[in-house]
């Protein structure tokens, strides 16, 4: 199935905060692998997993010292190898991270590049006697000033977008590529179904410096040709926050990447939910161009890094930050907000299940970070991003049933004050409770699932006369495929009439609560506050 992503519903987490299966504090391969049999439960197809490489972890992970190595704390090539078995018996895919836009300043690369002019790694960096002028700037504003740092042991200053300790790799060196390339070979012959491209923007703006071709997206066509010699089915997954209007390129025919993240309908997901107002996503999904048949976007409520707002203008922005992020600590860059969710919300399930509802039913490929889908909150007291890099809260048991170690000797952090503590908010508990949100979001993944018009990426945006309700038209290759999304955006009741849509002719597959089967007037129905539903066509039998 080339095209198995179209109707995946991936789950995206942490090994390192997801589950310690020896007690040493940390999470690891093995723990991963022993809640795969939840992950099928809820219903979740693909496992995507960030870095698990061996890393000094001063970035997440992100800070790669060796693409080809588990980290020692993380467990072996062994475990990886079983969690790969394990996942494909349970019929889950898992997704790595391909992060070839840096290394970390402790890879074996930079360290000898850094040693020796004449070392065939120096042409691996970016090197300058004085630091060059650059439109780039770096990503973290607050914590780098600069994209050039000087090494005393080189003696020139390297270039890094990202922190000092990533230093950028040079694309325009063939040799850099080969390695890219031995390192997706290694981890497609283990049987890997993909890579999340870290960075993929700029990756492209090194590869257009080097070589203007295709204005650098000679790259993405080089690497979707090599992984698709060896998996035909494996997925490219790209990290691109640009506007909407640079999107095309990076799908190109589909024969580049098969996964773009939409960065816009997430920030104006977030704009609409500051105003209870569905304009702002309505007029997000009409600029955002349309992916091509053989491909498709991701979206996401909430991702491992800081919720980035740089698609909103000034005034959007600031409108959002006022709602959602009111103190300075909440937020962070310059540009965004450190904080999950439910905090934003208020903790309001009905509102946080209302918001997962509505991101399922874009159009598009759905990811839940890990966590998520039991509303686990934040902890602001934790530097930049950290703040929700938290341990998975699986039960109210020491450690949150996350590790058996001693509660000092965690080497993760874990939230144990207040409403969003580990004793209140974990799997165990909601699991007894059928109003839960892992409840809720389980029956959403698990309906989705079977609904292959909305993996389709043939829509229309249904006019419903009410400025709070998104619905979505979501049409498949039969007559009885056609899938109607609705969600109601504010906290009270409304009722809404579809003039071009056969209410009499469909049945609820998903809602927030009860509903009356059927309004006595035509083509009118009825939304809960903050509620949801989606509808199909009854089958041609009448069932």
């Amino acid at each position: 199935m080339q095209d198995w992503f179209r109707n995946a519903i991936i789950y995206q987490a942490d090994a390192t905060h997801f589950q310690d299966s020896d007690g040493d504090g940390m999470g690891d391969l093995a723990g991963v692998t022993q809640r795969l049999p939840y992950l099928r439960g809820m219903g979740f197809t693909c496992l995507w997993l960030t870095p698990f490489y061996a890393s000094p972890f001063r970035d997440g992970g992100y800070d790669v010292a060796d693409h080809m190595t588990v980290d020692p704390r993380l467990g072996t090539l062994a475990d990886m190898v079983a969690l790969l078995e394990a996942a494909d018996d349970l019929g889950i895919r898992i997704m790595v991270d391909l992060v070839a836009q840096h290394t970390s300043d402790q890879h074996p690369w930079f360290q000898a590049a850094r040693r020796d002019r004449n070392s065939r790694y120096r042409d691996y960096y970016v090197w300058a006697d004085e630091p060059e002028p650059t439109e780039v700037k770096p990503i973290f504003p607050a914590v780098e000033d600069s994209v050039w740092t000087w090494d005393e042991t080189a003696g020139q200053y390297y270039r890094h977008v990202f922190y000092r300790h990533e230093p950028d790799l040079n694309l325009a060196n063939p040799e850099v590529r080969e390695e890219i390339y031995r390192i997706m070979s290694f981890w497609l012959r283990l049987g890997v179904a993909g890579f999340r491209v870290d960075a993929a923007a700029h990756m492209i703006e090194r590869a257009k410096a080097a070589d203007p071709r295709d204005d650098g997206y000679w790259l993405l066509n080089d690497m979707r040709a090599y992984v698709q010699a060896r998996r035909p089915d494996a997925v490219l997954f790209g990290e691109v926050d640009v506007p909407p209007d640079q999107y095309p390129p990076y799908f190109g025919q589909g024969h580049r990447l098969t996964l773009v993240s939409s960065f816009w309908l997430n920030n104006y997901l977030y704009l609409a939910l500051a105003r209870g107002a569905t304009e702002p996503l309505q007029r997000a999904l009409r600029m955002q161009p349309r992916a091509p048949a053989n491909a498709q976007y991701a979206v996401w409520v909430r991702n491992h890094d800081e919720l980035d707002l740089e698609r909103l203008t000034d005034q959007e922005r600031a409108e959002v930050l006022r709602r959602f992020a009111p103190d300075e600590n909440m937020r962070i860059y310059n540009r965004g907000i450190r904080r999950r969710l439910p905090p934003m919300l208020d903790g309001d399930t009905s509102w946080i299940a209302l918001t997962h509802a509505l991101v399922m039913s874009l159009p598009g490929v759905p990811i839940v970070r890990y966590g998520d889908e039991i509303g686990m909150g934040d902890d602001l007291s934790l530097s930049e991003r950290h703040a929700v890099r938290t341990v998975m809260q699986w039960s109210d048991e020491t450690n949150a049933g996350f590790s058996s170690a001693d509660p000092a000797a965690l080497q993760v952090p874990l939230i144990r004050d207040g409403p969003y503590r580990y004793q209140e908010i974990n799997v165990y508990r909601q699991s007894l409770d059928e109003s839960s949100l892992l409840a809720r979001i389980g029956k959403m993944t698990r309906a989705r699932l079977g609904l292959r018009a909305m993996g389709s990426g043939r829509f229309r945006v249904l006019d419903t006369g009410c400025p709070s309700v998104l619905a979505i038209e979501h049409l498949g290759p039969a007559r009885d495929e056609t899938i109607v999304t609705l969600a109601n955006l504010a906290p009270e009741a409304v009722h809404i009439t579809l003039p071009d849509v056969p209410i009499e002719c469909m049945v609820d597959i998903l809602c927030d609560g009860r509903y009356e089967r059927q309004d006595p007037r035509p083509h009118r129905l009825s939304l809960h506050g903050h509620g949801y539903r989606w509808l199909r066509r009854r089958q041609r039998d009448g069932g």
